[in-house]
């Protein structure tokens, strides 16, 4: 994402007609005609030479224009409620009674979601907040920013111990090695009662991901929209027009989504012929095909934008289905940046082979099963030619296919199929750029089969320059 961008942070993804249409005029005041929506629900656009606090005088809500990237938007899952599955107990109002109770600004990333949905990453936070079966108890799973792996708290939290919970973790999680230690320190300062025995582990269903867009009924009498931009830049005219249109009809929310479009849900059916005028008379399209919704992009890319729509376009001309699975574009080698089940990994250009026009190269990678929320990250594919991405992600999708409904299967053959796709490699523990043995560095003139160790003293790293000595032998899965 471009960091100069700004941030209007809308909590969980939600906000009224009223609240955003009068963001829309804060920025319409700066001069501004469209805004992007980010991966955390939150609005985002450039600020060149309008001073932001004179714009934030003009909100009506005392809206915050965030300039600090230290700050995170809180993620939740209500914009799925009453539209998917959810966990019985977790109803609209508990997410916003929660929202409601956060008084500070959370420097660590914070999800509150629904296992049983997955429009909304589950754990692509540092403190991820998961409903449990037991009323008003969730799990939460921690991966503190200087963490290498996750952990699960060792309690349910109570649903309104929560925001206490997460301000005493923002006071002391720089010096926190480990769960338990955390625990410890929480316990001492927080003297709660009202944590619950963990009694049987979490388990997150798999599902495929849902298409959330067009007009869909919601009950007997009332209906949900949803509306996808392909190119993330929203028009600050049509989304005001909206927000009156919202107004009008009395629809109170307006769900921002992290893939980057927005939900309107509880449309009355009588509202519905003239919400459909309003939209046609507009031009706007409701009925994308999926192959380009179930995709994340860096906001403001164009380099990720045009490679989307150039494998999009080659899966609509090879009539190849991607029903259920979703596709990420990351300029953060290894990073796990897009919380997706197939990601493509740009590799960055070092300095010594910019000057001469050189094409990047990409790295195929997916998570097992297909599914994100196992956390485990497989390379598929590494400096690759954006030709050959195609055929590549064509033959990820039909492994997709292969072993979908085989998520069950015994765990001893699962274990003999990962240890026979282990593969040494050295890898630069810079930017994570791999040298393989067998393929060798054509690039550099360096043929196959040529051992790490006969490579010269001098040899640095294709990508970022770094010496030989900084590279360390490790074991990556490969298929």
């Amino acid at each position: 994402m471009n960091d100069d961008l700004h941030r209007i942070l809308i909590k969980g993804g939600i906000t009224s007609p009223g609240e955003l249409k009068d963001s829309i005029a804060m920025l319409e005041a700066a001069g501004l005609s469209e805004v992007y929506f980010g991966s955390r629900q939150d609005l985002l656009f450039p600020l060149n030479d309008v001073k932001k606090d004179h714009l934030e005088k003009i909100s009506k809500y005392n809206t915050d224009i965030i300039a600090n990237r230290s700050y995170q938007n809180i993620v939740c899952s209500y914009v799925s409620v009453d539209i998917f599955d959810t966990t019985y107990w977790l109803k609209g109002s508990t997410y916003l009674y929660l929202l409601e109770q956060f008084d500070f600004l959370p420097k660590l990333k914070i999800n509150i979601t629904d296992p049983k949905q997955r429009l909304v990453p589950i754990f692509s936070g540092n403190l991820n907040f998961v409903a449990s079966e037991q009323e008003d108890y969730w799990y939460l799973n921690i991966q503190l920013p200087h963490w290498k792996k996750s952990a699960y708290y060792p309690v349910l939290i109570y649903s309104w111990d929560m925001v206490t919970l997460c301000r005493a973790i923002e006071e002391v999680y720089h010096t926190m090695d480990n769960v338990d230690q955390l625990f410890t320190v929480l316990n001492q300062r927080m003297q709660t009662h009202n944590n619950k025995t963990i009694n049987k582990e979490l388990h997150i269903p798999f599902l495929t991901f849902p298409y959330y867009e067009g007009m869909n009924r919601m009950g007997l009498d009332q209906f949900w929209l949803g509306l996808y931009w392909r190119n993330n830049r929203y028009d600050l005219k049509f989304l005001k027009e909206f927000c009156g249109f919202c107004l009008d009809n009395s629809i109170g929310k307006i769900c921002i989504t992290p893939w980057k479009s927005f939900i309107i849900k509880g449309i009355p059916k009588e509202s519905r012929p003239e919400l459909e005028r309003f939209l046609g008379q507009r031009g706007i399209n409701v009925r994308h095909s999926q192959l380009e919704m179930n995709w994340h992009l860096p906001v403001d890319d164009k380099e990720a934008l045009e490679l989307k729509k150039y494998l999009v376009n080659s899966f609509d001309q090879n009539d190849i289905s991607t029903y259920g699975l979703t596709f990420g574009i990351s300029k953060d080698v290894g990073k796990q940046s897009h919380f997706s089940s197939i990601v493509i990994e740009i590799n960055p250009l070092s300095q010594l082979v910019e000057k001469y026009n050189a094409k990047p190269t990409y790295n195929v990678c997916h998570f097992k099963n297909f599914d994100p929320n196992t956390r485990q990250y497989l390379i598929y594919a590494q400096d690759v030619d954006q030709k050959e991405l195609p055929n590549l992600l064509i033959e990820l999708s039909k492994q997709y296919f292969l072993q979908l409904g085989n998520e069950d299967a015994p765990k001893e053959k699962k274990t003999e199929k990962m240890e026979q796709t282990m593969h040494a490699v050295h890898q630069c523990q810079s930017c994570l750029t791999v040298y393989d043995e067998a393929i060798g560095e054509p690039q550099s003139n360096i043929a196959p089969n040529t051992k790490f160790e006969d490579l010269q003293e001098d040899y640095v790293c294709l990508v970022c320059g770094s010496e030989k000595s900084i590279f360390k032998k490790v074991e990556i899965a490969m298929v």
